[in-house]
């Protein structure tokens, strides 16, 4: 394990890429209405918190990784069976992303190619990344994390030299009362995003220096839910509120504001927002599972577990709802609440409860 390793701006990036997944392009907190922005900054400092605890439980156990936190915390007879519970929503979150992108990309730039090859397609490429393992995972995020600052940045400036933002549409600030904001926060802005960042306690074992590492999880975890807020708000402010709430994917929509004379066809940056954050998300997930499993088994090799895992989700994606609409109450009301919240928040609380007598029992036995 100790000869793989990623270096701190490596992590810095996959996190800041994971966190931002798609729902940069499906737009956060559209309940909240014009205050989506405010729900976001919320659930950013409330994601980072929890995230911060997910390193205290790593720290606290000896650096052990995730497949080991319940095993160490409960023994053997209650910890395995828990322990199984990640590696399959996991894969449950991957066949999600993948039935994602079998719907969007045929609505927008493939609409010909038939949503089944395009999912296999985009599989077979994110095999074929984790099949290089953690560190080329890090180094694409590496890599890619710039061009999409870069391209965020631009989007802004088209915007604005269009005049296409009208921050009357963010007012009154608040005007409908705290209530749907929270409604927002609580649970989905929080499991989703943030809670999902549990898989990287699978990985910072791999981290080459281990100091600050709560420093840079945490500064990524805040820098990636300031643009999604950023986002949201030029969203709300470029569409109104009406609009931000009926459009399924908004991001879309906000690219097409920029009426700037001698540039066209726009949609490509929302393309490429949607498969490189789509790719990384899909590829943390998948490989999260595969090193969960290949710990819970003690397997030597993990190229047959990539392989059994990519198809297992593959598997799941073309077995979900054809309706995206209920594809999506799925995701906002029954994950959160059944799944996320049980599994990102509720055992690992337990976990950090319990460890200081289970590491008080361990130091008596030596």
């Amino acid at each position: 394990m100790n000869r793989v390793q990623i270096s701190k701006y490596e992590l810095f990036s996959l996190i800041i890429l994971f966190q931002w997944g798609t729902t940069i392009i499906f737009g956060f907190g559209a309940a909240a209405g014009r205050d989506a922005w405010i729900a976001s900054l919320i659930s950013t400092g409330i994601g980072t918190a929890l995230i911060l605890l997910y390193v205290l439980i790593f720290r606290l156990g000896g650096d052990r990784t995730l497949a080991e936190w319940f095993t160490y915390a409960f023994g053997k007879w209650v910890g395995t069976p828990l322990s199984w519970l990640y590696p399959l929503i996991f894969i449950y979150n991957g066949a999600r992303i993948i039935s994602d992108i079998r719907f969007l990309l045929p609505v927008t730039i493939m609409n010909l190619t038939p949503d089944w090859v395009i999912g296999i397609t985009f599989l077979a490429v994110v095999v074929y990344a984790m099949l290089g393992g953690i560190e080329v995972l890090a180094r694409i995020a590496a890599f890619l994390l710039p061009f999409l600052l870069l391209a965020i940045v631009l989007e802004m400036i088209l915007l604005g030299a269009s005049r296409s933002l009208h921050y009357v549409n963010l007012l009154p600030i608040v005007g409908e009362g705290w209530g749907r904001i929270w409604e927002s926060i609580w649970p989905l802005g929080i499991m989703q995003t943030y809670g999902e960042s549990i898989e990287f306690a699978l990985i910072w074992g791999y981290v080459s220096q281990k100091k600050g590492l709560a420093a840079t999880t945490g500064s990524a975890t805040l820098f990636a839910g300031f643009f999604i807020a950023l986002l949201g708000l030029l969203t709300i402010a470029g569409m109104g509120e009406a609009v931000f709430q009926q459009m399924m994917y908004p991001a879309f929509a906000l690219l097409k504001l920029s009426r700037i004379t001698f540039i066209d066809n726009l949609d490509a940056l929302g393309i490429m927002y949607l498969v490189i954050n789509a790719f990384i998300k899909l590829s943390m997930h998948l490989y999260a599972a595969s090193l969960f499993i290949q710990q819970l088994i003690a397997a030597k090799k993990i190229r047959p577990v990539i392989f059994a895992v990519a198809g297992l989700a593959l598997l799941l994606s073309m077995t979900m709802v054809v309706s995206f609409t209920e594809h999506l109450e799925v995701a906002m009301v029954t994950v959160p609440y059944h799944l996320w919240l049980p599994l990102y928040l509720v055992l690992p609380m337990i976990v950090l409860a319990v460890l200081p007598l289970r590491n008080w029992i361990g130091g008596k036995k030596s």
